[in-house]
């Protein structure tokens, strides 16, 4: 069951940004929050109304004791809160843009209600981690298994140690930011929920998602190989693309956000960037939050 419609926006920090006729929802991936999306959002803004949020694992949330580890063990109850937060704010057929593991969960929710959506943007998303067969995801079990334990056993030499593998080296800001982020969760939280994504498997509903989707990839990636954003576009039932990134790392909305803008305006057809400052919330149903900074 979802968190309780009474308070989902509140907790999950939901706000909208931009006064476009359409509505494009950015979810953010593991140990972030909202706050990630804060270099695109400007141009986003000026077209469309843009919705964030935190998901219930995110430090930026108040209420700590909203993740539950065995409920959250699956991708399934995250995508039941994007439905009831959709469902709350009476939105239908919303551009949904999910990084890394809530690309997945976009593709849930759009099977489960197909009408909510009208795009999906896979950023950076991959539907199983480990290798198997033919299928390179990128990760062995027992790298998976190894990272878990250190995550357990000594968590700030861990985020220390992860951060600049999976954030461009060469953007110190951008490091230090997501660093922030994953020191303000629960280390608890961040070990359930690490081997939760992956140990995943979700490959198996790719020929259920029939909502036009654009794969969005960087060369680059130590947790995501290109070989996957093919394969998704390969096994998706409805109409996909891939897009390419030059670049280094999984956070290009941190690291290449001009770039990213840029494949968002040839897949959605808006303006190109200008780097406008954000405009002026026109909705918040939650505390507003200053994210990782």
């Amino acid at each position: 069951m979802a968190v309780s419609e009474k308070v989902l926006s509140s907790s999950m920090n939901a706000r909208t940004v931009g006064s476009g006729n359409e509505t494009i929802v950015l979810a953010h991936g593991f140990g972030g929050d909202q706050s990630l999306w804060d270099k695109i959002n400007p141009s986003l803004a000026k077209h469309y109304q843009v919705l964030s949020f935190d998901w219930c694992f995110s430090g930026a949330v108040q209420d700590k004791n909203l993740f539950d580890p065995a409920k959250y063990s699956t991708y399934d109850a995250y995508a039941d809160d994007l439905i009831a937060l959709l469902d709350e704010w009476d939105l239908k057929s919303v551009i949904f843009l999910g990084h890394s593991m809530s690309g997945m969960i976009g593709c849930i929710a759009s099977i489960k209600r197909p009408e909510l959506f009208q795009r999906l943007i896979l950023l950076l998303a991959s539907p199983r981690y480990l290798n198997l067969g033919d299928y390179v995801g990128g990760f062995e079990e027992s790298r998976i298994d190894d990272m878990v334990s250190s995550i357990r056993s000594n968590y700030q030499e861990w985020v220390e140690n992860f951060t600049p593998a999976v954030v461009d080296p060469k953007d110190p800001p951008s490091v230090d930011k997501f660093r922030r982020c994953l020191h303000s969760m629960k280390p608890e939280v961040a070990a359930s929920l690490a081997n939760a994504i992956f140990h995943s498997d979700y490959r198996h509903i790719l020929a259920d998602v029939t909502t036009p989707c654009t794969i969005i990839q960087v060369t680059n990636d130590m947790a995501v190989p290109t070989s996957v954003a093919h394969y998704m576009k390969e096994k998706i039932s409805g109409l996909s693309t891939v897009e390419m990134i030059e670049g280094t790392g999984h956070f290009p909305q941190l690291t290449a956000h001009k770039q990213l803008l840029d494949v968002l305006h040839q897949a959605l057809g808006f303006d190109a960037p200008s780097g406008e400052d954000v405009p002026a919330s026109t909705g918040s149903r939650g505390p507003v939050d200053q994210g990782c900074d």
